[in-house]
Parts: C-alpha cells; sequence; structure tokens
C-alpha cells in the first residue's frame, strides 16, 4: 500500500523519525532510566519498539492502557501514575502475573490500593502543577499508612507537568530543580528505590529522579517542537484538499482528526485558520486543488492519537511513500 491509496483523515508515523527519537532517548535514558508513558501514543506495537530499545518499565495513564500493556505480555513493571479508588481491574492484572504499582496520595486512595489487590505503590508529590500530589511535609505519614495497610511503597514519584514546555530553557531548568527540590524532601521520609518523574521537556535537566516518565518524544508535536528540544516530528495527519479557491484551502480534517488544545496545528507553507468538527480552513502558500493531499503537524500529540483507531508507519513524505506497518491503537478507550 502506499500513502495515496489511504483514505483521509489518516495518522502518519515516519519510520525513520520515530526511529532517530527511540534510538536518541535510550542513548540518553538507557534502559532503566526510561519509564516511558504510553498515554502518548496509546499502541501496544510502539511500545514494543520502545521495549526493544530496552525500556522494560512503562508509564499508563488509565487502567486500560495497564491492562492492554499486560495482555500484549508488556507487564513486566507497569506504573499507573494516577490516583485511582477502584483499584479491582489491577489487582486482577497482578493476579494473572503482572507487575503493577500505582500512585496514591490520600487515605482514600491507599485503602483502594488494598482493597483492590495492588501489592505496592508509589507516593505521589505535588511538585508545583497543583493537581494531584500530597505535599512533601505529608509523604512520609502516607507511606507509613501504605505500609500499614500489607502494601509494599516502592518510592515516589512527582510530575513538573506545568514546565515541560517553557520555550527559556534555562528557566525550565531553574525551576525543575525547585521541583525536584520538594521531592527530595519526600523522599528522604518516604524512602524506597524509585524517584519517578520528569518528561519529554525536563528529561536531560531533571537529573535527582531514578527514572523519567516521557513520552511525547516517540512521535513529538509542533508544541514540544517550539521549546527546542532534540527529536524529530515523526507524527502527521493526512488530509484531502476539499476545496481550494478564493485565497483558501479546506481540508477534510478537522476536530476530530486533530487535538487543538495546544493551539491550531500546522500546515507547512500555510497558515491555519480556522477548525471546525470536520474541515481545516487555511491559506495555502501555493496554488492548490481539490483533491491533493496535505500533511498537517498536531500541536499536541496524546489527544490527536487517540482521535484515531491506527498508525500508518510509513517510508517518506510523498504520496508514493509505502505504507511499511498499520498498527492499532489499541489502548483506547477506557
Amino acid at each position: 500500500m502506499r500513502v495515496a491509496d489511504l483514505t483521509t483523515p489518516a495518522l502518519l508515523v515516519d519510520a525513520a523519525a520515530l526511529e532517530a527519537n527511540l534510538a536518541d532517548m535510550a542513548s540518553a535514558l538507557p534502559g532503566p532510566r526510561l519509564r516511558p508513558h504510553v498515554k502518548a501514543h496509546k499502541t501496544t506495537a510502539l511500545a514494543a519498539r520502545q521495549a526493544a530499545h530496552g525500556h522494560h518499565g512503562f508509564t499508563c495513564a488509565t487502567i486500560r492502557e495497564i491492562e492492554g500493556m499486560a495482555a500484549a505480555g508488556l507487564g513486566t513493571d507497569l506504573l499507573l501514575a494516577n490516583e485511582v479508588l477502584d483499584a479491582r481491574r489491577l489487582g486482577r492484572v497482578v493476579d494473572n502475573g503482572a507487575r503493577v504499582t500505582v500512585a496514591v496520595d490520600s487515605a482514600e486512595t491507599v485503602r483502594a490500593a488494598a482493597d483492590g489487590g495492588v501489592r505496592e505503590v508509589l507516593v505521589d508529590v505535588d511538585v508545583g502543577q497543583h493537581r494531584c500530589g500530597t505535599t512533601p511535609e505529608t509523604a512520609g505519614a502516607l507511606a507509613d499508612a501504605a505500609r500499614a495497610a500489607g502494601l509494599t511503597v516502592r518510592g515516589v514519584m512527582g510530575y513538573e507537568g506545568h514546565l515541560q514546555m517553557l520555550a527559556d530553557p534555562a528557566e525550565r531548568a531553574r525551576r525543575t530543580t525547585g521541583c525536584t527540590d520538594r521531592l527530595r524532601v519526600a523522599h528522604a521520609d518516604v524512602g524506597g528505590e524509585i524517584v519517578s518523574g520528569g518528561g519529554t521537556g525536563t528529561h536531560a535537566m531533571n537529573t535527582f529522579v531514578t527514572e523519567i516518565q516521557a513520552g511525547s518524544y516517540a512521535l513529538m508535536d509542533t508544541a514540544y517542537t517550539a521549546a527546542g528540544l532534540p527529536f524529530r516530528q515523526a507524527l502527521t495527519v493526512l488530509s484531502t484538499v476539499v476545496f481550494a479557491g478564493e485565497g483558501r484551502a479546506v481540508a477534510d480534517a478537522g476536530l476530530k482528526a486533530l487535538a487543538t488544545d495546544h493551539g491550531h496545528p500546522t500546515v507547512p507553507g500555510g497558515t491555519v485558520v480556522s477548525c471546525a468538527d470536520e474541515h481545516l480552513t487555511y491559506t495555502p502558500g501555493t496554488p492548490l486543488r481539490a483533491g491533493d493531499r496535505i500533511r498537517i503537524l498536531p500541536a499536541h500529540v496524546d489527544p490527536t492519537v487517540v482521535l484515531h483507531e491506527r498508525l500508518h508507519v510509513v517510508d517518506g513524505d510523498g504520496p508514493d511513500a509505502e505504507v511499511l506497518d498499520t498498527w492499532a491503537v489499541d489502548l483506547r478507550g477506557w
């Protein structure tokens, strides 16, 4: 199959760019130094490629991701880096032989883990994002409560998500140090062999943690690219121009194919004007005709991928580029 044979909109992954990203990150953070976050791609076939680069522990955002990774034989060491109040499905995954650790940040989430059959936890610490997480000062007491409930406390985690795409690397590094100072205080009281955190934007500067939870590096998007990170844009959305004229072009990929929470997507050589449910309107830099194909760069990889059922791995840029493989986005849903 060639790219020209695909029905649009379609999610494309450049094989060479993906492999370069995986290899570069494996060189920067080898083996257990990286715990790839599958929420960015929700695809077990891509996770298997990350495992082939030496990363056998994975970060997940949902119970569905935990279940799917375990079913795909990738359950050596799975971390659910979110709190849940019903862990029974996680307990069943543990009973079936996978290793599952869940984040806890309150007495309620500790009780849910124990009642659900999960045996291992990380204490989640709020390092400045002000989403989930306990305070550094209360982390030790929460760890004691988890141990009293029969749980093994493997360590702490904290995510500086609010810093990932700061444009100034020096400012990003300075503020990351402030976040890790909070995590350091918590770990001193909690103990354990794991200090987990970070992401694609801080992977090179968060040196205190024992493992980085990066995910977007594999596929990338325009928001992360703008932050000056050393990874290639591997993900594009293939779209067909359905109208061209009067100084504008309209393509068949809108809000149901492209996430816009980080701003408009990008059409190389053009200027995006608006996104509607099924359409993207932009001012093209060169003349176009109805039926032409374009590749759109998403602004946010995670919620763009989840809008699609499959990823097409392709070799090259043009319409005659070969489709090397098609991977199901099989970790979608709840």
